[in-house]
């Protein structure tokens, strides 16, 4: 049985409901013009409170990348103040998805968001805990506490950001920032490991992990460092003990045009690093999806259905051809989500 959902920005934008149940966003500290943030200073001038913030900034199968932190343009007050060395919660919103875990690393950035150097991480079991029996969208960690380094500078325009790339899924990248202030920093310069920017426009695809945690560890434990300062950054030749990717252009490189991606859910296993585009189809064929799977017509922008073992994507009225979901995987879809999972 063929199961079909659709997904549209302009539906996540519509209700907070529909926002709340899209992918992940931190919720604290406020992230720039979320509708859902704690604690959020005013909406700069000329800007909105985006519903799409759940949303990553990057998929390889949709083939958008939007720029580092969405929104370049930073909230005029900062939405947290923090001292240097100090613990800190960083909360997500509770009624968001985990795509079976991932990697999530949380950086500090002194140069508006054009580079970050990695304070914390939870890599592989971010938002699950632990290992996953099996592909889920359930989250079992919804918040995370951990101690700023006591030589961040002080700053009262400090860029902090989540990233993560999910476990299970569309090979995405999510990244929210926040605007924040911090004081009592013991030095001058913070060095850690280069934030991993994947599945994005110019840099390495890591694949779905498919039940394997390690699956793209290299950029995180090959990541060199880097030295951030509110006078400027700088990249080391080491990497950092705890890891980095070492991207092949800087991570304040983004590219030039911006476009707003639509909440889409279908996934792809055999995802190719360093080919951030097209995902591989079925039995190499590029035969429109309608003529393999019996549909025809125009289809709505967005839609997306399983097809066999692999999926499809409506793409301006025409389905794409039939992507596969990868040896040994199949489409499944359940509670309004499409993915590719393993047995």
């Amino acid at each position: 049985m063929k199961s079909t959902i659709s997904f549209s920005a302009a539906a996540c934008v519509a209700t907070l409901a529909g926002l709340a149940s899209a992918h992940n966003s931190i919720i604290y500290p406020c992230p720039r013009y979320s509708p859902v943030g704690l604690q959020c200073p005013a909406v700069p001038a000329g800007q909105t409170a985006n519903g799409d913030i759940n949303s990553p900034i990057s998929s390889v199968q949709l083939g958008y990348s939007q720029p580092l932190c969405r929104f370049t343009t930073p909230y005029a007050t900062p939405s947290a103040t923090w001292t240097a060395g100090q613990s800190v919660t960083i909360k997500f919103n509770p009624n968001a998805v985990s795509h079976s875990g991932g990697n999530c690393e949380f950086s500090m950035s002194y140069d508006g968001g054009k580079t970050f150097a990695v304070i914390h991480r939870e890599l592989r079991y971010c938002f699950v805990g632990s290992k996953p029996a099996s592909p889920t969208n359930a989250v079992s960690v919804s918040s995370y506490t951990f101690n700023l380094p006591a030589d961040l500078p002080s700053s009262d325009k400090a860029v902090f950001a989540w990233s993560w790339v999910n476990a299970s899924g569309n090979r995405e990248f999510y990244m929210n920032c926040a605007d924040v202030a911090i004081k009592g920093g013991s030095s001058k310069s913070y060095t850690g490991p280069q934030m991993v920017i994947a599945n994005y426009q110019g840099y390495p695809t890591i694949p779905e992990f498919n039940g394997n945690y390690e699956t793209g560890m290299e950029h995180y434990t090959g990541a060199k460092n880097i030295t951030v300062s509110p006078s400027g950054s700088t990249t080391g030749g080491e990497s950092g003990g705890s890891g980095n990717s070492a991207p092949p252009a800087s991570s304040s490189a983004a590219p030039a045009k911006s476009s707003t991606p639509p909440a889409s859910t279908a996934h792809d296993s055999s995802a190719t690093p360093g080919v951030p585009h097209k995902p591989q189809e079925s039995g190499g064929s590029s035969a429109p999806a309608s003529s393999a799977s019996g549909n025809s017509g125009a289809c709505t922008s967005g839609l997306m259905q399983c097809s066999g073992t692999g999926y499809q994507i409506c793409n301006e009225g025409v389905w794409s051809p039939v992507y596969s979901c990868g040896v040994g995987a199949s489409c499944k879809g359940s509670d309004g989500h499409i993915y590719c999972g393993w047995p």
